[in-house]
């Protein structure tokens, strides 16, 4: 498949996520009910007053990490967040920012904008905004955003070198990126690299480590940094629906499939700074 054949599947998936409440990254779909959303964002970095602080329905387990957690937000700044979902990280960062900041939240999913935009009204919140986009072609200004983040998202785009130079792009001088995404440490199996389930379940289109950072380098980052990485959670990997049918088109056994996940395939959080000021 084409990028854009790709994209086309990816977001059709992922309306339907939005409409479901369903999960991918995380693995949330193999429980599923809020309990296993609160619990996978315990794992991944959220504290207990940023999972119950954002409206219900925001959180629908897609993420790996916690970008929030690196980007040292201060009140004023406006924030970016590329693929946004529900607005989960969107929320916690108006948060940070406050009512003198402002937060953006990009997503091609029609549906996944409307939950986002729904989730605002739950909770009066005027600093968010949510704009239907490609990552890869940010509806964003030149220059006018202070932190980007991004959770488990960049890994889907076919061409990530484009979305790190969209990034580069609308930073102002000064201005940093931080991402939690996932990367491989060696290339995958074909039968996994060319299955569309595991590309939408985020494995199938992540980049290898090195060459995901050196994309950042030549977009024009600087200082960068992996600030921390994890095995890909496979614990719960063997009861997700989504991953027994990527077992079967890849003829694998679910654990087999696992034991793949668990040795090629990281979960990172990343920092890359515009220079200038």
């Amino acid at each position: 498949m084409n990028g854009k054949d790709i994209k086309e599947v990816v977001r059709e998936k992922y309306g339907s996520i939005a409409a479901t409440s369903g999960s991918c990254c995380s693995a949330a779909s193999c429980c599923g009910d809020d309990s296993s959303l609160v619990q996978i964002g315990r794992r991944i970095g959220y504290s207990e007053q940023d999972l119950s602080s954002v409206p219900e329905g925001a959180n629908l387990g897609l993420g790996c990490g916690n970008p929030i957690a690196l980007a040292s937000l201060k009140a004023g700044e406006t924030v970016l967040d590329l693929g946004s979902g529900a607005g989960f990280d969107c929320f916690l960062a108006a948060r940070q920012v406050g009512r003198e900041g402002k937060v953006i939240g990009v997503d091609m999913t029609p549906e996944m904008i409307e939950k986002a935009t729904e989730n605002a009204r739950k909770i009066s919140i005027d600093n968010v905004e949510f704009r239907l986009g490609d990552i890869e072609h940010l509806p964003v200004a030149d220059g006018s955003i202070d932190v980007i983040i991004s959770n488990c998202v960049i890994n889907l785009s076919p061409n990530k070198s484009r979305v790190f130079r969209e990034a580069f792009r609308v930073l102002k001088p000064g201005g940093r990126l931080m991402v939690s995404d996932i990367v491989l440490k060696k290339p995958l199996p074909d039968a996994i690299k060319n299955s569309i389930a595991a590309y939408i379940g985020c494995v199938a289109g992540a980049s290898l480590r090195e060459d995901y950072l050196q994309e950042m380098r030549e977009a024009g980052f600087e200082s960068i940094t992996v600030q921390s990485e994890a095995p890909f959670p496979v614990d719960c990997l063997t009861t997700d629906p989504m991953v027994a049918g990527l077992a079967e088109s890849v003829n694998l056994s679910i654990e087999e499939l696992a034991d793949h996940a668990a040795d090629l395939v990281l979960s990172v959080r990343v920092a890359g700074l515009k220079e200038g000021s």
